[in-house]
């Protein structure tokens, strides 16, 4: 018999309690008797601690429990596995707690960077190499930009032509994520907002692309010149299901300065309904500002 997550956890918290109280007391019940089946079972004594109604928890008995733990190579009660990576949780002893642990991809982004000055061997020569990384294992500061790419095949066809890749800028390309890739790019877009730095989305033009781009904290959408972008635009590429994302962009369009360079691109998701997904953008984009903070972002096209 080992101990539940539950059980561990209430011998934890008693361990923190015990910190400034000689003793604790728990009510019986089902998680409480299946610590007090567990010492029963591992020889430890509870003795007057244990009553009909309660348990007594003391520093000793803590004690008892950790050695026992030890011997049978289970991490100590202090030892909290939830947010571990299995690699972690096992350097703390032989339990895997699968329910609580970190995913292989929750820190792992998907970066697109100029390609590596030597070729290597093996490969053809490309003009960019996508990288699975730990986001910790990029250094933020060595970049003026984050791209924030929405669409993995767009992301990974993303052609160096466009502006923000090939005006001298230093871009750090990422891909927004889905549930096999990108777990840790809210993590990055969190950090990253600290900065003064923009942030551009690079996205369907349509309502959940836009509302995707303001819940990201982006400073800007990448999209084609207007007049491109509105006759390209059609009522196909802004589907009916999005219906529900469009009262909040409009209260957001309501709440734009007059003459802000955002507007008129609304009028033409809000008003015509009609968008445009991003594999039809072309490579001729423009960083448009989200809001009122993005006309303050240093980013321009050069």
């Amino acid at each position: 018999m080992n101990l539940s997550s539950r059980a561990r956890n209430v011998l934890r918290e008693a361990g923190q309690a015990l910190r400034s109280a000689p003793s604790i007391e728990k009510r019986r019940s089902k998680v409480v008797n299946e610590i007090v089946d567990w010492c029963q079972e591992h020889d430890i004594e509870t003795g007057p601690r244990l009553s009909h109604a309660r348990l007594q928890l003391d520093r000793e008995l803590l004690t008892r429990i950790d050695e026992t733990l030890a011997s049978l190579g289970e991490p100590a009660i202090a030892a909290d596995l939830s947010g571990l990576t299995t690699t972690e949780q096992a350097s703390l002893g032989n339990r895997e707690e699968k329910s609580v642990r970190e995913k292989p991809r929750d820190r792992r982004v998907l970066a697109c960077f100029p390609a590596a000055a030597e070729q290597r061997s093996g490969l053809i020569r490309r003009c960019c190499d996508v990288l699975d990384l730990d986001w910790h294992e990029l250094n933020l500061d060595a970049f003026d930009v984050l791209v924030q790419v929405e669409n993995l095949d767009s992301f990974y066809a993303l052609p160096p032509t466009i502006p923000v890749l090939a005006n001298g800028s230093r871009p750090l390309v990422l891909y927004r994520g889905d549930s096999h890739y990108g777990g840790a790019f809210a993590r990055v877009a969190e950090a990253w907002a600290e900065s003064a730095r923009p942030h551009l989305y690079l996205g369907d033009f349509d309502a959940k692309g836009v509302s995707i781009a303001l819940s990201s904290r982006a400073t800007h959408l990448l999209l084609p010149p207007l007049e491109d972008l509105s006759e390209r635009a059609n009522a196909a590429h802004l589907p009916s299901e999005q219906q529900s994302y469009q009262p909040a962009l409009r209260d957001h369009a309501a709440r734009l300065p007059v003459g802000h360079p955002l507007t008129d691109y609304l009028v033409i998701l809000l008003r015509e309904q009609r968008g445009l997904r991003q594999q039809w953008f072309g490579d001729l984009l423009e960083g448009v500002p989200l809001n009122e903070s993005g006309l303050l972002h240093s980013w321009h096209q050069r």
